[in-house]
């Protein structure tokens, strides 16, 4: 049988397409991608995104990264240890009972002093939070904690446990003034501070009555127990300014650096 040119010439072309459809089937399966516009794989964009994100490291990372150290302290009255002034109650004696004794200058037996505020200066991080609101009670005609810290921006539960009429009253630089009376069924109120700084509180049903809330910037604040102790934990890397404040002993500060897994110790001593 005789076979024409353009047979033979149609015979040779049909496995040459047959192995370019399977050499593109291959590539696509394999994931080739062809170049994009500017000649480029895609590949080398991934490469490049991935790149940027991993240098968009913020400021507490690169602190955790260089670790953190502990700054423990005592804070101690200069002189002979003064008894707390004893303050004669006027009014609701069966729950405030006869007489308070002022917290306005504790010292214990080994001249340390209670409720000095210790807090750091140059460092970088965001106010502190907690699964619960910081509550300041009003008990015994007392506030309880004398001292209290509270991360700036946080809602703050002020308690009635007494069940007398009292009247929660502010003091502030920073901070809107906040005057409500808490009769004795109302149980529980809430307040605000945004601005960081330290808000004297009273009482104006009770004259006697005075407390401190601290209104902290940062997690790094203490207040000294009842030997003048204090501890700040995890503290990151670095150098800084410890602050000292008491309501009568006044300010004092002082530098401290911090060194990874190490405790740095400080001690202080207030006069009037």
């Amino acid at each position: 049988m005789r076979v024409d040119r353009w047979s033979r010439y149609g015979l040779l072309l049909v496995p040459a397409l047959v192995l370019l459809v399977t050499l593109g089937c291959s590539q696509e399966k394999n994931g080739a991608k062809a170049p994009g516009k500017d000649g480029r794989q895609e590949g080398g964009k991934i490469a490049q995104e991935t790149q940027a994100s991993s240098r968009s490291t913020t400021t507490t990372e690169v602190a955790t990264a260089r670790g953190t150290g502990t700054i423990t302290g005592v804070v101690k009255f200069a002189g002979t240890p003064v008894p707390p002034e004893k303050i004669s109650v006027t009014k609701d004696k069966a729950t405030c009972g006869q007489e308070k004794r002022s917290k306005a200058l504790v010292v214990g037996p080994n001249r340390g002093v209670q409720y000095a505020v210790v807090s750091l200066t140059g460092i970088k991080t965001t106010p502190g939070t907690s699964a619960d609101n910081p509550q300041l009670d009003q008990k015994g005609c007392e506030f309880k904690p004398h001292v209290l810290i509270a991360p700036a921006g946080s809602t703050i539960d002020i308690l009635n446990s007494d069940g007398l009429l009292h009247n929660f009253h502010t003091t502030s630089a920073k901070n809107p003034s906040v005057n409500k009376a808490q009769p004795g069924f109302r149980k529980k109120m809430k307040v605000k501070f945004d601005q960081p700084e330290i808000v004297k509180v009273t009482c104006d049903a009770h004259a006697w009555m005075q407390g401190w809330i601290v209104v902290a910037e940062h997690p790094y604040y203490a207040v000294t127990d009842e030997t003048g102790s204090f501890t700040l934990a995890n503290v990151p890397v670095g150098s800084y300014q410890l602050n000292i404040w008491h309501e009568t002993l006044g300010k004092a500060g002082k530098d401290v650096t911090v060194h990874a897994r190490k405790e740095t110790p400080v001690s202080f001593e207030l006069t009037k």
